[in-house]
């Protein structure tokens, strides 16, 4: 209960600082601001909340190696995604983003999912193993 309270007023307190910072700005765009927060708003609630709560409901049907197999990644594209859409990479030197990252992405993604899809597959197929002294 602490911690909530706490991130709440650390958060009341952020939105408090923004809103002093945009009615103080002289070259603030009001409407350009409110247009974009409620784009933001819709997009959230429309697009990323349910494929959230979809995928949340698949990865809890899961064992551990599914939930373990998601947060991989979720980490692992979090981090390549980057790469994949060429942030950063200028278009004069060809060099500084060579490889073929989204292929690359794509593999790891690939081996991430085979891990817990091959130890369901095993262990469906596998015998029971015979108690000693049977």
């Amino acid at each position: 209960m602490k911690t909530r309270v706490a991130l709440v007023t650390v958060g009341a307190v952020l939105i408090a600082y923004a809103m002093v910072g945009v009615l103080a700005d002289a070259d603030a765009d009001p409407i350009g601001m409110l247009v974009f927060l409620l784009a933001v708003l819709v997009g959230h609630d429309l697009v990323w909340m349910p494929v959230a709560l979809a995928a949340g409901l698949l990865i809890a049907r899961g064992g551990t190696r599914v939930r373990t197999a998601a947060l991989v990644a979720a980490a692992v594209g979090i981090v390549g995604l980057p790469l994949v859409l060429g942030i950063g990479r200028p278009a004069d030197n060809p060099s500084v983003l060579p490889l073929h990252y989204g292929r690359n992405l794509v593999l790891i993604l690939l081996v991430v999912a085979a891990v817990p899809a091959g130890a369901a597959i095993r262990k469906k197929f596998a015998r029971p193993r015979r108690r000693a002294g049977r």
